[in-house]
């Protein structure tokens, strides 16, 4: 049974390959489209400042942690039990602490990320079905998504994608 499903479907594709042929198809990279674009360019800066921004500020609080660490690793045989409990505590907390706001930068600039695909995507899949549209291909396929074995570079219209997105969405100062 499997073998006469299998063969169908060869038949049926050898059949409809003619079909294919004449269509035109095009390929695109849209995340590439997204980082290379001036708009694409101008958020990358401002994310990457963002997250120097948190990174200092966690940075600092780790090597916080580090000393308060060292400082209970030399006093562990001095201290009493109680006093030990309590700056142990105290460590637990200041650990937690530094994971939330770990955590929370992490949110944060994935936050903004998507804000900025939610702004420029629109655009990108704007300027694809202009040209797709203009210059008459039947499919355009996104292959950052999509992994494939092989195209045609000469069907890549990531380039002008990438211009056309800078023509209609400049990057704003």
């Amino acid at each position: 049974m499997k073998k006469y499903l299998v063969l169908t479907v060869l038949i049926l594709t050898l059949v409809s390959l003619p079909a294919c042929a004449a269509e035109k198809m095009g390929f695109v990279d849209v995340r590439s489209v997204m980082l290379n674009s001036a708009f694409g360019k101008k958020a990358s800066e401002d994310l990457k400042k963002a997250y120097e921004k948190s990174k200092a500020s966690i940075q600092a609080k780790e090597s916080e942690l580090k000393k308060l660490k060292e400082e209970l690793e030399k006093q562990k045989t001095v201290l009493k039990e109680a006093v030990l409990k309590e700056k142990e505590r105290d460590y637990q907390k200041k650990l937690r602490d530094y994971q939330l706001l770990v955590k929370d930068s992490n949110d944060e600039l994935q936050t903004k990320e998507q804000e900025v695909q939610k702004k420029i995507l629109p655009e990108i899949l704007k300027a694809i079905r202009q040209i797709g549209e203009k210059d008459n291909y039947t499919l355009i396929i996104d292959y950052s998504q999509i992994p494939l074995p092989y195209f045609s570079k000469e069907r890549d219209i990531t380039k002008q994608v990438t211009a056309d997105v800078d023509k209609n969405y400049p990057a704003k100062k």
